[in-house]
């Protein structure tokens, strides 16, 4: 798991808050990394990375770099680059994203949509898989003897 620090890129403290009890309705846009702790609703576009703590609810469209979601998103993520569903991550959209990290417990509904095929790889080049010619037989059961014999004439 990526931490907050890592994915910014550099040890500058460019980092924005959106406390507990704030709550944000419109459009926001930014160049530094936005940590959301309270609510945010509308559209969300930053060139840096999102945090959504525990406590922390998203409703938006939002486009990021990165976007570390460990509280709830209602909406659609585009991400240049990753975003990561922790835990305690709730997310109701679609991803767009080339990485896309969906921990053990996190909750998800949606598309996720990692981009094209790496070229050399398109579906019509798929190897080709030998199959058998003939149907494959199973044993069949056979019926049980009778337990007494024939009578004899």
């Amino acid at each position: 798991m990526a931490t907050p620090k890592e994915l910014s890129g550099n040890n500058d403290v460019n980092n924005t808050v959106v406390g507990p009890s704030i709550l944000i309705s419109g459009r926001l846009t930014g160049d530094e990394d936005l940590t959301v702790r309270g609510r945010v609703e509308g559209e969300l576009t930053l060139s840096r990375t999102l945090i959504v703590e525990p406590s922390g609810v998203v409703k938006a469209n939002v486009a990021v770099r990165n976007a570390i979601v460990s509280g709830v998103v209602v909406g659609n993520i585009n991400a240049t680059e990753s975003v990561e569903l922790t835990r305690e991550g709730r997310m109701v959209g679609d991803i767009h994203a080339p990485r896309v990290i969906i921990v053990d417990g996190a909750s998800f509904r949606g598309r996720v949509d990692m981009g094209d095929v790496e070229p050399g790889r398109l579906p019509s080049e798929r190897p080709v898989v030998a199959r058998p010619a003939a149907p494959v037989t199973r044993p069949t059961a056979t019926p049980a003897r009778p337990s007494t014999p024939p009578a004899r004439p």
